[in-house]
Order: structure tokens, then sequence, then C-alpha cells
């Protein structure tokens, strides 16, 4: 029968060994630094790898050297116009990854995360504090600035970046949201009616233009219409006047000594001027007639034959 005593003291010393080396060997990720202390006091600084401890006087801190995020707790903050505004932030930061940083994020600080967010909150006090509400809403990149300054400031000495700070809402009261709203949809309105106004003017001033332009376009044409007649009726009555001054002429040079004759003439010429049909007694005025062959084309000359002599027989 085994001795149970024997037992436990060959497991235990075994479990102890084991535990020892198994206590001694540590590995440090590539996102991670590790600060060895021993019997409480900081004794080295190691890198991504596998390090060995003293088993049971060492013991290991490590240290998440990546970017990391913590939000803002949402807050009222009072502007200088003296309106509340909802505020949320965001603000990312990492642990610097030298040495004297990575010792200053644990040993400088007890809460980084806390304090970033305590920090964060009262800065944001101090920059919309001095603003109006109506430049805060229009500041967002001011605000993430100053933010991010005054941050990095503070943390510097804990060994940590603020790699950037953002302004997730920044949300005035619901009651004076509809009441912008209200002011925004009535300058929409303004906008739009005046916008209405100066196109019918424009289209009232087109029309008015065009009927300037109509009238102007007949007063012109009525204009070289009055002028043509009064030149056709100048150069008709010039061609009467010199028409007449020819006759006159002729009068006086070939009809000099037959004045009936040209009369008779010039009767003959007006009336087959019109397409009139002459009827002249039988052997009368042929010489005029010939001389006018022209407008006698156009003519119809109907002869009247002379009377018989009557004879008065009488029977008996």
């Amino acid at each position: 029968m085994v001795d149970p005593l024997l037992v436990l003291a060959i497991i235990v010393p075994l479990v102890i060994v084991v535990y020892a080396v198994i206590s001694t060997i540590r590995i440090i990720r590539p996102t991670e630094k590790g600060l060895v202390e021993r019997l409480g006091k900081y004794r080295r600084f190691v890198e991504g790898g596998v390090t060995f401890l003293f088993p049971f006087i060492d013991r290991i801190i490590k240290v998440n050297v990546t970017e990391r995020m913590t939000p803002v707790q949402r807050q009222d903050v009072i502007t200088k116009d003296k309106v509340f505004m909802g505020v949320d932030a965001v603000v990312f930061y990492r642990i610097k990854s030298d040495e004297t940083s990575v010792k200053a994020s644990q040993y400088a600080v007890a809460s980084f995360a806390a304090q970033i967010d305590t920090l964060a909150r009262t800065v944001l006090r101090d920059i919309i504090g001095g603003m109006d509400m109506s430049v805060a809403n229009t500041s967002r990149p001011v605000i993430n600035a100053s933010l991010k300054t005054a941050l990095d400031e503070q943390t510097e000495r804990w060994g940590i970046e603020i790699v950037r700070a953002e302004i997730k809402d920044l949300e005035p009261p619901r009651e004076l949201i509809i009441s912008m709203e209200s002011v925004l949809k009535a300058d929409n309105d303004r906008q739009a009616a005046e916008k209405t106004a100066i196109a019918q003017a424009t289209l009232a001033s087109g029309q008015k233009n065009a009927a300037i332009q109509v009238a102007e376009g007949q007063k012109q044409a009525a204009i070289l219409q009055a002028e043509g007649q009064k030149t056709a009726t100048i150069e008709i009555a010039e061609g009467d006047a010199q028409a007449t001054k020819l006759r006159n002429e002729a009068l006086t040079t070939y009809f000099k000594d037959s004045a009936i004759t040209f009369k008779q003439l010039d009767t003959i010429t007006a009336s087959l001027q019109n397409n009139t049909k002459i009827i002249v007694p039988e052997g009368k005025a042929i010489s005029l007639i010939l001389n006018e062959q022209e407008n006698l084309a156009k003519a119809t000359i109907i002869p009247i034959p002379t009377p018989p002599t009557q004879k008065n027989t009488r029977q008996m």
C-alpha cells in the first residue's frame, strides 16, 4: 500500500517546480510593452517577444501602445448668449512606445482614460462657453483643434499622445430648434417670393420690350409705305407732266393747224387705254386710228355703214 504522505511529498514539490518554471516565462505581443518590477520596484523595460522573470519576486505589467478611443460623457454647456447646448465628444489617443512614456502612463496617473474624459468635459465647457450659439454651430473644426491642443498639454506628462478629438453632437434645446426651423422656413418663403416677383417683373419687361419693338416696326413700315406712296405719286405726277409737255410740244410742232384732229386723237387714245370699244362713222378719222396701231390691238372697232341715200319714189 502506497503511503499518502510519500505521495504528497513527491507531488507538492513537483507542482511548485512546474509553477515556478511557467511563471518565469512571459510573452510580449508586438502591440505591447512590458514593465518588469522586482519586489515592488521598477527593474527593466521589455519589448515584444519572450522574456524571463525570477519566480515569486518579479512581476510584469503589459501596456498596450495602440491607438484607443474614449467617449466624453454628454453634458449641457451654456454658451456666451445664455443658450444650453448638449455636447457629445470622443477622444482618440495612444500611449507613446518609448520607455519613459510607458512608465509615465503607469506611474504618473492612476486612470488616464477616466481623467481624459473629465479633462475633455472641462475644456469643452471653457471653449463653448466663450462662443455664441450660432458661432459654436459653425465652428466645430475650431472646437476640435482647441480641444486637442488643451488635452495634449495636459496628457503629455502622462506619456499619452492625443491623436484627435472630435465633437460628435452639438445640439441646442428642442424649443430653440423648432423656432430656428420656423425662421428658416419663413426666410425660404421670402426668398421664393422675391424670386417669383423678379421672374414676373422680367416677364413683364420682356413683353413691354416686345410690344415696343412691334410698335416701332409698324411705325417704320407705315413711314416707309407713306414715303413709297409719296415717291410713286411724285413720279406719276412728273410722268403726267412730262407727257403733257410732250403733247403740248407735239401740238405746237406737228398739229399746229389741226387742233381739232389732235383732240380727236387724244380722245381715241384715252379710250383705247381702257380697252374700250370705239364706234366711229365709216370713213371718218381713219388716219388718226392708224397712228395708234399699238392701242388698237387691244380695242374692237365696230364700223357703222353710212345710211344709203333715200329716194322718194312716189308710185302713182
